[in-house]
């Protein structure tokens, strides 16, 4: 059970989930707390990523909107602006993207905080940035060389970025005293 030809996609499965283990023994859980702060410290969170860490951020995005969070993901046109007391969070997992930086900018000239999520914690976001959340996985810059991650591309800090979002929100949800059923209560019906 679990191949398909000559592919044992359980073995596979173990590996991928032993290295986003893996990257989590490395990660500082002060990090974690750092972001539950800014957080809660924040008035509107807007939130941004390219490629598939956007899609991650969409996910945390959702998971603040479900503990009462003013989250919104920069772009959509229900936007609104940030300003002093906002937060705009960013990813950058090979430690620059040119529109990151460009919003940061535009952020930081309105008086938000910047706080950026990077797998380079000394790269160009994270020199911009009033925090820095270090995720140290292998990401589409370094994904090359003998410990190349099984898992393709930058997927692998992807994957553990979906991972800390979550612990993140149960963080968050028990900090802010809610239950589960709070959090559900506030999932769309328009599905």
């Amino acid at each position: 059970m679990g191949t398909t030809g000559d592919t044992d996609v359980a073995a596979m499965a173990r590996r991928a989930l032993a290295e986003v283990g893996a990257v989590f023994d490395e990660f500082d859980p002060a990090g974690a707390d750092a972001l539950c702060e800014e957080v809660i410290g924040a008035g509107r969170i807007a939130l941004h990523g390219v490629g598939r860490e956007g899609l991650m951020m969409r996910a945390l995005t959702m998971r603040l909107m479900h503990l009462g969070f003013d989250a919104h993901v920069v772009g959509e046109m229900t936007t609104p602006p940030v300003g002093p007391g906002d937060l705009l969070l960013v990813s950058a997992g090979p430690g620059s993207f040119s529109t990151v930086l460009a919003l940061m900018g535009v952020a930081r000239d309105a008086g938000a905080r910047t706080v950026v999520v990077t797998a380079q914690p000394d790269g160009g976001a994270a020199r911009e940035a009033d925090a820095v959340i270090h995720l140290p996985a292998q990401t589409m810059a370094s994904d090359s060389g003998p410990d190349t991650s099984l898992l393709p591309m930058g997927s692998l800090y992807e994957a553990a970025q979906l991972v800390l979002f979550d612990l993140v929100s149960i963080m968050l949800r028990d900090r802010t005293h809610q239950a589960p059923e709070v959090m559900r209560g506030r999932h769309t019906n328009l599905e």
